[in-house]
């Protein structure tokens, strides 16, 4: 059972004490506290009193590369702050790099990674990192003003410190009050493609193989180089999104059934369309490509245009899509009714959840603990979404009538070359470690007729799936059984794309379930269920 967009009945629970809200957390009689307190944000005092000082942010992705200093978004917050910033970034295996900073205890001033990562709980546990509340209430209580007290609810742990603070996170009210909340996942084609083979109805099984088909037979090459019929995310060591979970979804396949976590992968409407990929694979037209190219190889086939169609995140393209609008409105990717199951029921799309996408910690090593606690919520402030979404007004905006517009020039190099964007201006969230996506709808701008059917598109099918994205402790039983599972299927799934025969198929998915079996699944559901429970109960959701 997923939660649809207006009908949701929601009553968010802030069961942290009422002594954290506010500026009311210092204690009184506290000489110390309470002058901080009377001088208004720390931000503000420390910029003053203080030398500028700069912070190393470990961010946790090999592709990021945008630079601090040089442009206004990040020259105007220095100036506001007197901080800078020097990112550091792995050069290959994120895990790697992680991990031996964590084993050599030389952790960065401040760390950004997903939510979801295992060394999230390795830092907490080995005491290496601080938790916020305590710098805080120690030097800064503007943080309790900036946060969301459901958010730090749920990012509380058992020792009742909060030790992270997630980026776009949503809350299940947030999406049945907002009609402009969308997911970023959707079903692409190659506009002129599509339109040439006659627009075909690609819901259904037997549509969307000939449409695959006829793309291919019409279009065997795109500027000399050969179509790709079906693009994918990434194959890692849990899968490929696009052929799991995004297709699940797609389908529409529960996550619930009977008060119970279902199992979706054994769904029978699922198998069946991946048995379709499968034939597809058989005949040709799943492209050795999407089994081993990168994430760098990818983009630059987007921005070939080269495949035909594929489930997407369309986040992850919006660059090489408005560079194919640029040569050509006619040759960009366009969103369209995609596989459905067998009933036609419409797809359930998630939006982010309240874990958000990263999180971002303060280290022990951190220089300056009271200044980054300060830049933190700086960052979180309406001054600083404002900042890092719109950019400065007079130099990339103004206000007309009430409201921020982008300057002509400035919306035309966003549409058109978001590289040179960021290293001139860096506003539109290029320094997104701590957005808030609800918070700057008040603020959005026309968007690139590039993207704006691709962001329109999703939000008659947006759900709130918060109560399914479970986190386990790293190192417990049902990580560890979690992990192997996981792994099994990243194993599992190119071989069944790729097996020569249906029966083939058919005896690799049976020994799937049976080593599945062997690793805890039963187990691990039932412990899925109950964390379940424990999650509709926290974010206020009723049954």
């Amino acid at each position: 059972m997923s939660l649809r967009k207006n009908g949701i009945r929601t009553g968010v629970i802030a069961l942290f004490c009422l002594a954290a809200g506010g500026c009311g957390v210092y204690e009184p009689g506290n000489k110390e506290t309470e002058a901080v307190q009377e001088s208004g944000p720390a931000w503000k005092r420390l910029a003053e009193t203080k030398e500028d000082i700069t912070f190393d942010w470990y961010i946790n992705y090999s592709w990021f590369a945008t630079e601090w200093g040089g442009n206004v978004v990040s020259d105007t917050i220095t100036e506001e702050t007197g901080v800078s910033v020097n990112f550091i970034t792995p050069m290959g295996s994120e895990v790697e790099k992680l991990n031996a900073l964590i084993a050599a205890d030389s952790l960065p001033d401040l760390i950004t990674l997903g939510y979801w990562e295992p060394q999230l709980d390795d830092m907490i546990n080995l005491d290496m990192v601080y938790p916020l509340n305590e710098l805080a209430d120690r030097y800064d209580a503007c943080f309790w003003e900036v946060t969301d007290p459901a958010v730090v609810n749920w990012f509380t742990q058992e020792d009742g410190n909060i030790y992270s603070y997630p980026n776009s996170s949503i809350l299940p009210d947030e999406l049945d009050e907002n009609d402009r909340i969308g997911s970023n996942e959707c079903f692409l084609v190659r506009k002129d493609i599509y339109e040439a083979i006659g627009s075909p109805d690609m819901s259904t099984q037997e549509g969307f193989y000939e449409a695959v088909k006829r793309a291919k037979e019409m279009f065997p090459l795109v500027d000399g180089q050969p179509l790709i019929p079906v693009g994918a995310q990434l194959f890692d060591d849990t899968g490929n999104v696009s052929f799991d979970k995004y297709l699940m979804n797609f389908l529409a396949v529960d996550q619930e059934r009977d008060g119970k976590i279902y199992d979706r992968y054994t769904d029978p409407e699922y198998i069946s369309w991946l048995k379709l990929f499968r034939r597809l694979g058989q005949e040709g037209y799943l492209a050795n490509d999407i089994f081993v190219d990168t994430r760098t190889q990818m983009e630059e086939k987007l921005a070939q245009g080269r495949y035909f169609c594929m489930i997407y995140q369309y986040t992850d393209m919006l660059s090489q899509q408005k560079a194919l609008y640029a040569r050509d409105p006619g040759r960009v990717y366009m969103a369209v009714e995609g596989p459905r199951n067998a009933r036609g029921d419409d797809p359930e799309l998630p939006v982010s959840s309240i874990n958000g996408w990263t999180v971002t910690l303060i280290s022990k090593n951190c220089r300056d603990p009271e200044r980054a606690i300060a830049f933190i919520d700086y960052l979180m402030s309406e001054r600083g979404q404002m900042i890092t979404y719109l950019g400065v007004e007079g130099v990339t905006y103004e206000m007309v009538e009430g409201r921020p517009v982008l300057f002509r020039r400035v919306q035309e190099l966003l549409d058109t070359d978001r590289a040179e964007y960021d290293r001139i201006y860096g506003a539109d969230s290029a320094y997104w470690m701590l957005q808030n996506n609800v918070m700057q709808l008040k603020w959005e701008q026309e968007t690139s007729p590039a993207i704006q059917q691709l962001k329109d598109w999703s939000y008659k099918y947006t759900v709130y799936n918060g109560q399914y994205d479970f986190l386990f402790p790293s190192g417990s039983k049902e990580s560890v059984m979690n992990t192997r599972i996981s792994s099994l299927w990243g194993r599992t799934l190119p071989q069944l794309l790729l097996a020569p025969t249906e029966e083939e198929f058919d005896r690799l998915f049976a020994e799937f379930v049976r080593e599945r079996d062997k690793l805890g699944f039963k187990e691990l559901s039932e412990i899925k269920t109950e964390y379940m429970i424990r999650a509709k109960k926290k974010l206020g959701i009723d049954e």
